[in-house]
């Protein structure tokens, strides 16, 4: 039986993966290893391999990244302790392939391990593009280092062949995201606002701003600008989630909970919603604003605009639901603004979404265990 390791090191990125983890642990040809790391195992993110576990799911390995700071120097160092925690991991582990998704820094810790120890790498998400953050570079490089590519649209697809991988690694299968969209039970309005003890009304908004890492502004500028715009807009209400833990997060976290606390009759932090929680709020909320690839890839498929603010989506297919702005206070108050009016909620409801496509998890799993009969380490670069 061969043993196939997910790692996670997110939130939003366990519900992504959380159905190809439930097709290995229900099948009888393969054995589900996982391993967690990095903001699943931080008390500032709220402990998250806990829910994990709530999930019935058993963490063979938890690797720590104990960041003494947001500082760039801080998190090589986290790097450092990850590689070295996945080196522990593998040898007792023993895995057959690993499954990575995405482009943060600690999936590029667990790939370079891997590499080293002739693991096989399954890599998702590949080809995208998004240049106002160094995700960018690494997802590209974890490409490079992975044998078999799940891509979320054909012509990712096409730039992961451009990257010199054979088209017969290369496989177009949509977003597990989406998927989640269409298939997940989701929670009743009643539900939900009682579990937020928040209401949700056609002018609410849920607002994710992460570090943009190629920026020239420092990230309390860059969240700033959005806070202030989102003084001025006195009717809106607010659902904040936290950022993610790149360089500088700390200055966003903490704008948004004074923010919070100034305006709490229409404002709300959480740590994260996860899955359940945030795709359930998309059903009932105005719009969301910020800089997440959820407000690109899941949004759209509820029907409601995305106001995607900078440059760290930039490359990425969007639908016609997003509207794009620049990263000053105007910019992005007027963007708010026209999201909310009937005109672009009516045109939002009509969006296709690109990243859409059946069976997805289904096709991520059944690729991997039938490659997994002659899949080899060694791969020579396809030329075009």
């Amino acid at each position: 039986m061969k043993k196939l390791c997910v790692i996670t090191g997110t939130r939003a990125e366990y519900g992504l993966l959380s159905g190809v983890m439930q097709l290995i642990r229900d099948s009888k040809t393969a054995e589900l290893q996982l391993i967690v790391t990095n903001m699943h195992l931080s008390k500032e993110h709220g402990n998250t391999y806990q829910e994990i576990e709530n999930d019935g799911f058993i963490i063979h390995k938890k690797v720590y990244m104990n960041a003494s700071s947001d500082s760039p120097h801080a998190i090589v160092h986290s790097m450092g302790q990850a590689l070295s925690g996945f080196a522990d991991a593998f040898t007792d582990l023993q895995p057959d392939i690993i499954i990575v998704l995405g482009d943060r820094y600690e999936m590029l810790a667990a790939v370079s391990a891997a590499l080293l120890f002739s693991i096989p790498i399954a890599h998702i998400h590949g080809g995208e593009i998004t240049e106002g953050a160094i995700d960018d570079s690494i997802r590209h490089a974890i490409t490079k280092m992975s044998n078999l590519h799940f891509t979320a649209t054909e012509l990712y697809r096409k730039r992961v062949i451009q990257l010199g991988e054979h088209p017969d690694t290369v496989f177009y299968v949509g977003s597990l995201g989406v998927e989640n969209s269409k298939k997940t039970t989701l929670l009743s309005k009643q539900e939900l606002e009682k579990m937020l003890s928040f209401e949700l009304t056609p002018q609410t908004i849920v607002v994710t701003y992460h570090p943009v890492t190629r920026e020239p502004l420092s990230a309390h500028q860059q969240i700033q600008a959005l806070l202030d715009a989102l003084e001025k807009l006195k009717t809106v209400r607010i659902i904040f989630t936290f950022p993610n833990s790149d360089a500088e997060h700390s200055s966003i976290r903490d704008a948004i909970i004074l923010f919070a606390k100034k305006h709490a009759h229409r404002s709300l932090v959480v740590q994260s919603l996860g899955m359940i929680r945030y795709l359930s709020t998309l059903q009932y909320i105005g719009a969301v604003v910020g800089n997440s690839s959820s407000g690109i890839i899941e949004a759209p498929s509820f029907g409601i605009p995305t106001v995607n603010i900078g440059s760290r989506q930039k490359g990425r297919i969007g639908a016609t639901s997003i509207m794009h702005c620049d990263t000053n206070t105007e910019s992005i108050y007027t963007a708010i603004q026209n999201a909310l009016s009937p005109e672009y909620k009516s045109l939002a409801k009509q969006t296709v979404n690109p990243y859409d496509k059946e069976n997805t998890a289904q096709a991520i799993f059944s690729t991997i265990t039938t490659a997994m009969q002659n899949l080899h380490n060694s791969k020579s670069f396809y030329t075009i």
